[in-house]
């Protein structure tokens, strides 16, 4: 922990808003305090927050969340507002500046507009300045938006190339057994993310919120994938963020499995678009998933979709499970002609040879 030089810190709705009571602006300050001691020992500090659209509920009267997206839509916008105002305000007691970072889900699918993100995201910290970010819920649809808040904060560590992410929460961690009605459940301390085991110990999401402690593990599961640990962590927990960067064993730690990935397969691990659908023979999973190879013509059974060269399209196994994704060397109605057939015919079959691979190991990423 003392060697993390850029955090990620993810504050969920029921810390920020009292359990729906309205924002909790004693709270926030003092988290805001907290990441101001770090951002005055040089650790550069981004920070996803929830909660525009449970203070938008308390704003105009709402006890529970509406299932109407124009409803969400114009409680995010009002709830927006005040989230905003505390933060600014409570960074400026410590004489920092602040920007308010609005996304979607098609802003981190695009290529470009995802690397228009990160350029925007950098150059704030080199100015000093503390990103907080927010899924832009007042125009995202059921079709742009982000399944949870989580999921947001494990991208934007992609996005930044985060040393870690902290998840604050409203439970102490991951417990091996629903606390609330198992009063022998035991906090998990540490793990590896991703570990099936821990994902089968998790429960449903909460009242305010979309997420819950299994959206918080794949999160974990996601950071991983840019080489970043995770800590969960009960927001209410005194100085929980200094604790935590200085080492102290709070809340559940969740250690990355693999790696980082190179920038390209982080962006392929998100939230991609695919155009299509790759069906692989168990030969050609197996070198994919185990040996890091290139897929090759001859290990695909079945093409689906419509996609051209360079699109993003999806590798599964026989049985429909998502094996990898990647940028794919040829267009479908190519790539229907050359499947089952060994890289040297390619060109005897389409009258001309771009690749020898349908997807080449640097440009496909294991899931």
């Amino acid at each position: 922990m003392t060697r993390v030089r850029r955090v990620v810190v993810k504050i969920g709705s029921a810390l920020l808003t009292r359990d729906g009571r309205g924002l909790n602006r004693e709270a926030i300050e003092e988290w805001v305090a907290q990441l101001a001691q770090l951002r005055a020992r040089d650790v550069e500090v981004v920070l996803v927050t929830s909660g525009a659209v449970a203070a938008g509920m308390q704003r105009l009267g709402y006890s529970e969340r509406p299932h109407a997206l124009h409803e969400l839509q114009a409680m995010a916008a009002v709830g927006q507002m005040g989230l905003v105002e505390v933060y600014e305000t409570a960074f400026q007691r410590h004489g920092r500046h602040t920007a308010q970072v609005l996304l979607t889900h098609d802003d981190l699918a695009n290529r470009n507009r995802y690397l228009n993100a990160r350029s925007t995201l950098r150059t704030l910290l080199d100015f000093g300045v503390v990103p907080v970010i927010n899924e832009n819920d007042t125009v995202a649809t059921e079709e742009i938006r982000f399944s949870d808040n989580d999921t947001l904060a494990a991208l934007v560590v992609s996005l930044v190339e985060a040393d870690l992410l902290v998840i604050l929460t409203d439970q102490q961690g991951l417990f091996d057994a629903d606390p609330r009605a198992n009063k022998n459940a035991k906090l998990v301390g540490d793990g590896e993310a991703g570990d099936p085991a821990l994902l089968a110990m998790a429960g449903g999401s909460g009242l305010l919120g979309r997420g819950g402690m299994r959206t918080k593990l794949l999160a974990a599961e996601r950071a991983a994938h840019s080489g970043a640990a995770t800590v969960i962590a009960s927001g209410r927990e005194p100085n929980v963020l200094t604790r935590v960067l200085a080492g102290e064993a709070i809340g559940t730690y969740l250690k990355p499995a693999q790696e980082r990935l190179a920038a390209r397969k982080q962006w392929l691990a998100g939230p991609t678009r695919v155009a299509g659908k790759l069906v692989l023979d168990d030969g050609a999973v197996r070198v994919i998933r185990d040996g890091g190879k290139s897929l090759l013509p001859v290990g695909v059974k079945h093409v689906e979709g419509e996609f051209g060269r360079g699109d993003v399209v999806v590798c599964v196994d026989r049985q429909g499970h998502e094996i990898a994704r990647g940028l794919v060397n040829y267009s479908a109605t190519d790539a229907v002609r050359i499947i089952g057939q060994s890289s040297d015919r390619i060109e005897e079959i389409l009258g001309y040879v771009d690749e020898l691979e349908l997807i080449h190991r640097d440009n496909l990423v294991v899931l």
